[in-house]
């Protein structure tokens, strides 16, 4: 027999959000308390914000009424959140002169997976995510670009 597995998760195949443009929203949400992903999903203005909303709903659903494990939505948090590539849809476009452009509509795959909350694996996630550096751009690390940079300061 296999080990029971902790998470719980939902799957979205075949949405029609570009997969780059979904894994930018996924970000945001990876790591962090289920109410707090909620918060952040409602006041994202991104398309793909609805999409990822719906399947982390799904997910909260599925771990509510699994009847093994009675757990509260708002004691879950996101363990992981992964956008796939789905099939590209492929169309025409009539462009001058007879001739054609391919235009690509591409699909993705959202999965998103809960676990209940670990106080402890919690704050590490968080304690991590302060840490980070806060990353420079390649223009402003220029001589140039930090000369303007003290001067203002």
């Amino acid at each position: 027999m296999t080990a029971a597995r902790e998470d719980v998760q939902a799957v979205a195949k075949f949405v029609r959000v570009s997969p780059r443009k979904a894994r930018l929203v996924a970000d945001h949400i990876r790591g962090r308390s289920v109410p707090e992903a909620r918060a952040i999903l409602a006041f994202t203005p991104r398309a793909a914000a609805r999409e990822i909303e719906k399947v982390l709903r799904s997910a909260v659903a599925n771990a509510e009424s699994n009847p093994n494990r009675h757990w509260s939505g708002d004691e879950l948090y996101v363990k992981a959140v992964f956008v796939d590539e789905g099939p590209t849809i492929k169309r025409w476009r009539a462009r001058a002169r007879g001739r054609v452009n391919r235009i690509l509509k591409r699909t993705c795959h959202i999965t998103v997976r809960l676990d209940l909350a670990d106080r402890s694996g919690l704050d590490r996630a968080q304690a991590k995510r302060k840490g980070e550096p806060k990353r420079e751009s390649t223009s402003a690390s220029s001589p140039k670009a930090r000369k303007r940079k003290e001067a203002v300061a």
